[in-house]
């Protein structure tokens, strides 16, 4: 074949470090923005930005010239240094080292839309640890409940 043609569209969510509520509304959507042009940068096109006070949501189409750990590493280095610039309060934002990537068919996508979407409402009901182990659960992913959350 001549050339690569790919189409992997990926669920990725990981969190702030210790699941601190450092997300608030007043930097919620600069910061979904600022990840949406990271991933654009990347050639990783991003479909829907979302999250809550301690974690992201990303569904995006991971590029062919970028493996998922470097698109992750570049995610979360750029965007912990660019939200450190938005104040006092933001001068110990960290990301916790892991995350969930999942892939998601062309015809799930907007159900993965909508859920990241509702994120607040979700959130009413369900903390992201109990989520998270949903996620996990709905993809068959196998883990040890010890190294998940730190």
């Amino acid at each position: 074949m001549g050339q690569s043609l790919t189409k992997n569209y990926l669920h990725i969510v990981f969190s702030t470090k210790l699941r601190q509520p450092l997300i608030t509304e007043d930097i919620e959507n600069e910061l979904f923005a600022y990840l949406g042009g990271i991933c654009n940068e990347l050639e990783c096109k991003p479909i829907k930005i979302g999250g809550y006070l301690d974690h992201i949501h990303v569904l995006c189409n991971l590029s062919k010239k970028i493996a998922l750990a470097k698109f992750m590493e570049l995610l979360k280095a750029n965007s912990s240094k660019w939200i450190k610039t938005k104040g006092n309060g933001f001068g110990n934002f960290y990301w916790q080292d892991g995350y969930g990537a999942f892939s998601v068919s062309e015809k799930d996508l907007p159900a993965v839309v909508n859920y990241i979407s509702n994120q607040k409402e979700h959130h009413k009901n369900k903390d992201f640890k109990n989520e998270f182990r949903s996620i996990l659960k709905k993809y068959n992913v196998e883990y040890d409940e010890r190294y998940v959350w730190e």
